[in-house]
């Protein structure tokens, strides 16, 4: 067997442990999809919420979801943008049909303090459930607001949400086995932080936007070093038009999974 042949069959072990060990875990698959400019950021500055890329990345973006049983925002995404997490036109429906898949996805939402706008224009479209998760420092009146707005509200921890055990709840409550996640970048970072995330999906679009402060795919706490930071690699890469749209699979390290060990141990 050649050196080629020997590195496909050891990745393939690989990539089929990870996701029994996944399976294990009782975690959906997560896919992370976003775009952003050449220079790495997915807003300007002042966080304004704009379509930058094409309508060939609107395409994307709605056959990824025809994939997933859930979409999954965060609160600023939502109350930014004209974002309903929703499944798109007859065509795509009918492909999610076509795969087994409910006729439209589950919506979820994330928003630790619980301050999410009720006038989004998510609420006004109800085709499907919404589900919000959310801290205990959203508070009595918060939750109670919450609660008219979502049909269901879950609370994943006292400061800061706990994912893999919203992941987990995802699975076991509402049957999500996958995930499309679209950000912002301060929902994307803890998510790759405790190896959650299976793929990233990046729609790289021919602008510069600048700006110290505009956000990126991931904001939010950094990796103490490059040895501790979320490890990828190339699945496929494709050229169309002035776009660049890149998959990557993520790579579990050792120091991720022992940290994912001593985070479920709190729940067993």
């Amino acid at each position: 067997m050649s050196g080629s042949s020997i590195a496909r069959t050891r990745k393939g072990m690989d990539d089929a442990w990870f996701q029994a060990f996944r399976r294990r875990r009782g975690l959906p698959y997560v896919l992370v999809n976003m775009a952003m400019t050449a220079d790495g950021k997915i807003a300007t500055a002042n966080r304004a919420i704009a379509s930058f890329s094409s309508r060939r990345d609107r395409e994307n973006l709605l056959r990824l979801r025809a994939t997933a049983d859930a979409v999954m925002a965060g609160a600023r995404t939502i109350d930014q943008g004209r974002v309903i997490l929703g499944p798109g036109s007859a065509k795509h429906r009918r492909l999610r049909l076509s795969r087994g898949l409910a006729e439209y996805n589950l919506r979820v939402i994330v928003s630790g303090s619980g301050s999410v706008d009720p006038s989004s224009k998510i609420f006004q479209k109800r085709f499907s459930p919404i589900i919000i998760l959310t801290t205990g420092r959203a508070g009595g009146p918060r939750l109670k607001r919450l609660r008219r707005l979502a049909d269901e509200v879950k609370i994943c921890g006292r400061r800061e949400i706990d994912f893999p055990r919203a992941l987990r709840w995802l699975q076991s409550k509402w049957k999500v086995r996958r995930l499309v996640c679209e950000g912002g970048g301060e929902l994307n970072s803890p998510l790759f932080r405790k190896g959650l995330v299976n793929e990233l999906h990046l729609t790289v679009c021919p602008k510069i936007a600048g700006g110290r402060k505009a956000p990126t795919i991931v904001d939010g706490a950094a990796a103490p070093n490059l040895a501790k930071a979320a490890r990828l690699e190339i699945k496929s890469s494709r050229r169309i038009g002035a776009e660049l749209f890149l998959v990557y699979r993520a790579r579990a390290s050792a120091h991720r999974a022992r940290s994912q060990s001593r985070s479920e141990s709190r729940f067993k």
